[in-house]
Formats: structure tokens, sequence, C-alpha cells
């Protein structure tokens, strides 16, 4: 007799996979997967994102009122501007962003700079104050 398999659990809330994360542009002009939010997932006090800064482009320059952020650099090269302090990045740097603390990422490779973004309390657009007064490349088309 042919043993019945269980259904499987319901693992939606506390397991996601990369590919099921949605592409979003992010205020700071970088693209975005949320790859755990509360608003979507069962974690509570902090959110993982993966962003993506294009050759030749930056974030805007902002800060988190209330968030402590940390990147985690994965693929490509950069340069971090914290507080007005610069500083090369690379795959493997991990940079720890104190609530308000001006930042932006610029990508100096030829590939994208791909990084995780880990925000606790998790990430909300009310949280981020623009120090610049025009994002960078504005004016041009989204990909």
């Amino acid at each position: 007799m042919a043993k019945r398999r269980r259904p499987a659990p319901d693992r939606s809330s506390y397991l996601n996979h990369r590919s099921r994360s949605e592409v979003i542009r992010a205020p700071d002009g970088s693209r975005v997967r949320e790859l755990m939010h509360p608003s979507h997932h069962a974690i509570e006090r902090m959110s993982v994102a993966e962003a993506e800064v294009e050759p030749g482009h930056s974030t805007r320059l902002h800060r988190h009122p209330i968030a402590e952020e940390v990147y985690h650099i994965l693929d490509g090269a950069g340069v971090m501007d914290l507080d007005g302090e610069r500083f090369a990045v690379v795959p493997g740097d991990i940079i720890r962003i104190a609530p308000g603390q001006a930042h932006r990422i610029e990508t100096k490779s030829e590939a994208p700079l791909r990084f995780l973004c880990i925000c606790q309390p998790a990430y909300r657009d009310e949280d981020t104050e623009f120090v610049d007064p025009v994002a960078p490349n504005e004016n041009e088309s989204e990909a």
C-alpha cells in the first residue's frame, strides 16, 4: 500500500526565496528586493532587503533617524559615504550605519553593486530623510 504524504506546511510567513521578492525602485534610487519584512513575513523587529545600484550610479544621500542599518556587500565594488567619510567597499565588507548618520553608496565597478540591507527596526519610508535636494540620475528613464 502506498504511503500517504502529509501536506507540506505553509512556510510562507517565515521562509522566503529571493525569486519570490518583487524588485522595486526605492526612494534612494536603488533597486530593492524585500527579502524579509514584517509586512509580509513572520519577522517582527527588523527587515532584510537586497539592494542593487547600477554602474556609474549612487543612492541619494539620506539618513534614518530611528533605524540602525547594516550593509553587507555581496557583488561589485563601490564607495561608501558615511557622514562625510568616504571609503572603498568590496564583497565581504560589512558597514554599520547608526541612526541619524547620513549615507550613500556609489558603484565603481563595471557590474552592479549588490548588497544586503539589514534594518532594525524594520525599514519604513517614513524613517528616511533625504539630505541632498535632488535624486541622482533623476533625468534618466527607468530600466
